[in-house]
């Protein structure tokens, strides 16, 4: 689906673009403009789930306390099918990149201070899930119904990615952990980090509701990706639910830490179906066949 970004613009933003100086399209698509009035926002469009206005309600909470977010500027305007608004533009910034101990521990004191902040915000958590995260399914089999996903050739897909994903479910949902806000695509490519602190975290639109240990195993576990996704070692996940704990003053509970682990296995296995169903370069899934069964172990799967 497409929609008029200028007629767009003119409608809600009450001035036309002067410049797109960036556009992305992924599971969303986000346009980069520079206003005739001098103003640079990003306008972001997506599907019209249902779950943007939760996403937007958050973010502005969060803005509002000084989180290193982005302010929406407008509402979700529904256009078509889509769901559109605008938010300012947080500029300047790189990527910080690698998967070491040191990096995840940097990477797990922001998701500690985001945690935090979000346990009292008085928003219900956006569901369903986003796809990546959709353990929590209730449709037949491991994964959850995506059309466009559905309609390839499975048979592609390894047994052992099958395998790891059932059982992975069957432990994450065995869990009567209460579900809270999390930010479900904490991952290096939507983050920017100057003179050695993080300047911005992206995509708000990626928030859900899951038990905290899941969200935070998950964060553990992919906090590295860029383009393509894959899994960080180990060690690296170890390092970063010891200092979320550390941070938060709590320690996760034996049913946690596995709960955590599993959540820590689950986006690259996701991602491994994705690659398979594409054909795309093995990234993840040669880094869940490395680490499936340590992960697994660790998760009492």
């Amino acid at each position: 689906m497409t929609f008029d970004l200028a007629a767009w613009c003119a409608s809600e933003l009450g001035s036309a673009p002067a410049e797109v100086f960036c556009s992305r399209v992924s599971t969303s698509s986000v346009h980069g403009v520079r206003l005739a009035d001098g103003r640079r926002v990003y306008v972001k469009a997506r599907e019209d789930d249902g779950r943007a206005a939760s996403c937007l309600a958050v973010q502005s909470v969060l803005a509002s306390r000084g989180l290193p977010c982005p302010r929406p500027i407008t509402p979700v305007v529904a256009v078509g099918g889509l769901a559109v608004h605008a938010e300012e533009a947080l500029p300047g910034g790189t990527m910080l990149p690698g998967t070491s101990a040191a990096v995840a521990r940097r990477y797990a004191a922001v998701y500690a201070r985001l945690m935090a902040a979000l346990s009292d915000v008085p928003v219900a958590p956006p569901l369903p899930n986003p796809r990546w995260s959709r353990w929590d399914h209730t449709d037949p089999g491991p994964w959850p119904s995506i059309d466009f996903l559905d309609a390839r050739d499975q048979s592609v897909v390894p047994v052992f990615v099958v395998d790891m994903a059932l059982r992975l479910r069957t432990r994450l949902l065995a869990t009567r952990l209460p579900c809270v806000l999390g930010h479900l695509d904490f991952e290096a490519q939507n983050l920017r980090w100057q003179d050695g602190e993080v300047l911005a975290v992206h995509d708000w639109d990626s928030l859900g509701g899951q038990p905290e240990a899941a969200l935070v195993g998950a964060a553990s576990g992919a906090f590295a990706n860029a383009s393509p996704p894959g899994l960080v070692p180990i060690a690296s996940s170890a390092a970063f639910l010891e200092t979320y704990q550390e941070l938060r003053g709590r320690r996760f509970s034996a049913q946690e830490w596995e709960v955590a682990w599993a959540g820590s296995l689950w986006t690259a296995v996701h991602n491994a179906r994705w690659e398979a169903l594409h054909g795309d370069a093995p990234v993840s899934l040669e880094a869940v066949r490395e680490q499936g069964a340590e992960r697994l172990r660790l998760a009492g799967a």
